[in-house]
């Protein structure tokens, strides 16, 4: 289980970042796409495009930076429930949610 309350502040603390072991990688990127189309468009829009910018997962770069890998795993561990956002742990494999944000990292916005 994942129990991270602050995203790390240090350059020391970088080894505790969640790190995806599917970066860059086009076919999962792709299967990402579907399950995220499964399990996420009904808030955050088919392939993440959602006018609704606190929604929209394609501005996860521009919105926290260096945290975004961070950011995104907390949430889904963790829920945003005064938000909405569920928690995913437990319900969807951290596998799932790998390939989900691998995608995402595909379609980050730069601006």
């Amino acid at each position: 289980m994942f129990a991270w309350i602050a995203p790390p502040t240090s350059g020391d603390d970088t080894a505790m970042q969640p790190r995806n072991p599917y970066t860059g990688k086009k076919d999962i990127a792709t299967e990402g796409a579907s399950l995220l189309n499964q399990y996420c468009s009904h808030c955050h829009g088919q392939w993440a495009e959602q006018a609704e910018r606190p929604r929209d997962l394609r501005r996860l770069r521009i919105r926290y930076g260096e945290n975004a890998t961070f950011m995104f795993w907390s949430t889904v561990h963790s829920g945003r429930v005064e938000k909405g956002m569920p928690n995913w742990s437990g319900v969807l494999e951290d596998d799932v949610l790998w390939r989900i944000y691998t995608f995402l990292e595909a379609v980050q916005e730069e601006e």
